[in-house]
């Protein structure tokens, strides 16, 4: 278990007051001028929060070719780990989050959670796609309570959620504003706190912040960052933007181009709070891309090999 989560977790998860949104986080390492990497340790299964073993997807494609989208992953995540995936375009990297939410099933291999077999979806794995998904009849704070009434919470419960997890994401005073009131950025902050309210053991994010200008996106890493301090959930956080993975990320998974495998994990070890335009965090990030850019070409050239055979 990581430093942080040890921290995280004993927060308790509804104060009776609401937690000073400014507390420092933890520090994960030092740089010392170099690119904060380290080889990654190994894990007992015991200390898996999410592990895949041996997964594999293949499905047909519309012209009835079979096509390998996932080839034999394994992949063990800590609880209270902040996970980012980065890979290129089709390297089914949200294909992968699919699989944990068990919105699809593998064609083989297995997936637990807390060393129970996933084979439905639960409340204890929540999606947040990039985009938000709120409903438009419903304020603020009713969508925030949404998932709480399909699991059947009592209506004091989940006024007490919504006024927690609303004041997490700072929007306490739009509470009875409609979505289309509010800036993509805080839709996205509502979207978050809606799946937080549920008390998912893991947060799957699926690109939740592209489509938001670089100056939103940069205070949402801050507020998902101090959320996840706070909560002490394990999340895994799906991205094409490698200085944003590490930027978030307590380790950053790169995956090969179709069929998907890992092909490299990357332990960041640089102190937190992390800012994007830091040199240290450029740097690792480059290092990253480094490895990175081999599948991008790999998919652009598939890319044009199947323009020229159209």
């Amino acid at each position: 278990m990581t430093a942080n989560a040890n921290v995280a977790n004993s927060v308790p998860l509804l104060p009776a007051e609401p937690r000073n949104a400014s507390r420092s986080i933890p520090a994960r390492g030092r740089s010392n001028g170099h690119a904060a990497i380290v080889p990654i340790r190994n894990f007992e299964s015991g200390a898996a929060k999410v592990w895949l073993q041996d997964v594999s997807l293949r499905y047909k494609t519309e012209t009835g070719a079979e096509l390998l989208a996932l080839d034999r992953i394994d992949l063990k995540v800590r609880q209270g780990e902040f996970l980012c995936i980065v890979g290129p375009s089709g390297c089914g990297k949200s294909t992968l989050l699919h699989l944990i939410a068990a919105l699809q099933k593998p064609t083989s291999g297995s997936i637990r959670v807390d060393d129970e077999y996933v084979t439905a979806p639960g409340t204890d794995r929540i999606l947040i796609f990039q985009e938000h998904g709120l409903f438009p009849w419903l304020t603020v704070g009713e969508n925030v309570e949404f998932g709480m009434k399909m699991k059947g919470l009592s209506r004091s419960e989940r006024d007490e959620r919504t006024r927690y997890y609303l004041r997490l994401v700072h929007l306490s005073q739009f509470k009875d504003s409609r979505p289309h009131q509010l800036s993509g950025g805080m839709r996205q902050r509502v979207a978050l706190a809606r799946a937080l309210a549920t008390e998912p053991d893991v947060l799957l994010m699926d690109e939740p912040f592209a489509a938001l200008d670089a100056q939103t996106r940069d205070l949402l890493h801050d507020e998902l960052e101090r959320i996840w301090a706070e909560t002490g959930r394990t999340i895994i956080f799906v991205t094409h933007n490698v200085r944003e993975a590490v930027r978030l990320g307590d380790r950053v998974v790169l995956m090969s181009f179709r069929p998907g495998r890992i092909k490299r994990e990357f332990e960041v070890q640089l102190p937190r709070p992390r800012h994007l335009e830091e040199v240290d965090v450029a740097r690792t990030a480059r290092e990253v891309l480094d490895d990175l850019r081999d599948e991008i070409n790999k998919s652009l050239e598939a890319e044009y090999a199947d323009e020229n055979r159209g």
